[in-house]
């Protein structure tokens, strides 16, 4: 399963490998060692437009395909991503750092979404109603919009891109890919996948760049849809630009941005469990993930047991090349992202919170030029500070100290983001009251890190997400097909003379 040639990334345009023209690329690193690994091109405006140009053509015909038969190509694509399961999981760990495991779970969570879509007979089914009065039946349909695509994060290159492209494809759409810069290989992995299923030419593609191939996606007239992970100040943008394009198909966009998640442990939690749950959600795959838990929220006197115990487990984290075995973190995505999230701890030290584990001066032996950290570990952070407001996307927990449960919910209500929340308690009326009051998208009871599974939905709320749906489950077909209302009647039931009142059901 080759995804380059002679370690340059190119584009996959109308089933195949298309070498770019723009003169523009980018390294991409093997963050565990420093070292370039690859060059990926970055598409230019022409590029984007062959994309969507090949995307159109087939377009037509891959919507009037049977549902049927397109959920059989989706079915033959699982059956190719179980076979390459641990290739992906590889170029996930070469590219992104991540541990092997982690990774593999990934591709896991993504196969999942594969798995919903390939029910698309069910997923498209309406409903209709029988003679609703003078001889007439009315009945829904769900048809495509025609042209989609995604634009993925850095943190998840198989799996968010799985989030997308299957349920666009499964609706009838065609789906053109632009994944992170920074670990594009997965991404013609999976369009060679795609190709060996048998999915004809043009109904996916992959246009691998930067800002310049996002703006021309989003200013393309033929683009009908766009969903977006990432940073919130991106979502918001690519949000706006969208809501601006005029014309007949107005752009339907799904951003889904930013996070500071909080996990909430109260005095009667299990604390072995709260502090597994921590360690596990703020560290693993070195706090890149939009659901990483980024703030300890420590309810009365719990708080200095939770510190006593989160101390030792920060310092004891296996921080290694994410191939080994035994590795509990990997590094951080490039040395640029661990230098800012290094200048995050310096401000957090400044504003006065309490550094009680300083991941900076980790070096992995054998690995003296990757990009690794430790863990690091704030307490007595103040919601003032940035390390508590921004979000650092690294291996940074700051732990807050409040009084009480309304506290705790006041102290989350507040904050602009409104992702992900999770709350470890044994009291089952706790958990009742935290999960109907607190204003976030995806809430845990005693499950740190609360994804929904392929048939719910995902999605923050504030500025965790700019749109009208969450993401795959049945917001995805919401937000991948127009919704049409069809009323019939045929001539025998037609009473002579023309009609001027309102019609009502009879």
């Amino acid at each position: 399963m080759s995804s380059n040639s002679a370690g340059r990334l190119e584009h996959f345009i109308n089933g195949k490998l298309v070498p770019s023209t723009s003169g523009r690329e980018q390294d991409v690193f093997n963050p565990a060692t420093g070292e370039v690994s690859a060059r990926v091109a970055l598409g230019s405006v022409e590029e984007v437009n062959a994309a969507v140009a090949a995307a159109s053509a087939a377009a037509p015909a891959w919507g009037e395909t049977a549902p049927l038969k397109r959920a059989r190509i989706l079915s033959r694509f699982k059956e190719l991503i179980e076979k390459h399961h641990d290739d992906l999981a590889a170029a996930i760990t070469r590219e992104h750092g991540k541990v092997f495991s982690d990774a593999k779970g990934e591709v896991t969570r993504g196969l999942e979404i594969v798995e919903f879509a390939c029910g698309a007979p069910t997923l498209l089914k309406t409903e209709f109603t029988d003679n609703i009065g003078g001889g007439i039946d009315n009945w829904q349909m769900r048809q495509p919009l025609g042209v989609t695509a995604g634009i993925t994060p850095f943190n998840f290159p198989v799996m968010v891109p799985l989030w997308m492209a299957p349920m666009a494809l499964a609706t009838g759409n065609t789906f053109i890919l632009k994944p992170s810069e920074r670990d594009p290989s997965p991404s013609l992995m999976m369009a060679d996948l795609f190709r060996k299923a048998g999915l004809p030419d043009g109904v996916f593609n992959v246009v691998q760049g930067d800002k310049v191939a996002v703006d021309a996606l989003l200013h393309h007239p033929d683009v009908k849809a766009i969903s977006f992970v990432g940073s919130t100040p991106i979502a918001e943008y690519i949000y706006t630009e969208g809501a601006r394009r005029k014309g007949a198909y107005p752009l339907r966009v799904q951003a889904l941005g930013g996070a500071k998640n909080h996990l909430v442990v109260m005095p009667d939690a299990d604390l072995d469990q709260a502090v597994d749950a921590l360690i596990g959600a703020a560290y693993g795959s070195a706090g890149e993930r939009c659901m990483a838990i980024s703030v300890a929220v420590a309810v009365g006197n719990v708080a200095d047991r939770l510190v006593e115990a989160l101390v030792p487990r920060a310092k004891a984290l296996k921080v290694k090349n994410g191939m080994e075995s035994d590795a509990e973190m990997g590094p951080v995505v490039t040395g640029a992202h661990r230098e800012k999230i290094f200048g995050y701890i310096e401000d957090g030290v400044r504003s006065g919170a309490k550094l009680l584990v300083d991941g900076r001066g980790l070096k992995v032996p054998g690995h003296e030029n990757g990009f690794f950290m430790g863990g690091t570990l704030f307490d007595n952070v103040t919601p003032d500070m940035n390390i508590y407001k921004e979000e650092i996307f690294g291996p940074v927990l700051c732990v807050v100290r409040v009084p009480d449960l309304g506290a705790a919910i006041n102290l989350i209500n507040a904050h602009e983001f409104a992702n992900g929340v999770a709350l470890f308690t044994s009291d089952g009326n706790t958990a009742r009251e935290f999960s109907r009051r607190i204003e976030v998208g995806m809430v845990g009871v005693n499950v740190p890190i609360p994804v929904p599974m392929a048939w719910h939905s995902f999605g923050g709320w504030k500025r965790s997400l700019f749109g009208d749906t969450a993401i795959y489950g049945a917001e995805g077909v919401r937000f991948y097909t127009r919704y049409k209302s069809i009323m019939q009647r045929w001539p025998a039931s037609i009473d002579k003379g023309a009609e001027f009142a309102m019609p009502v059901s009879k």
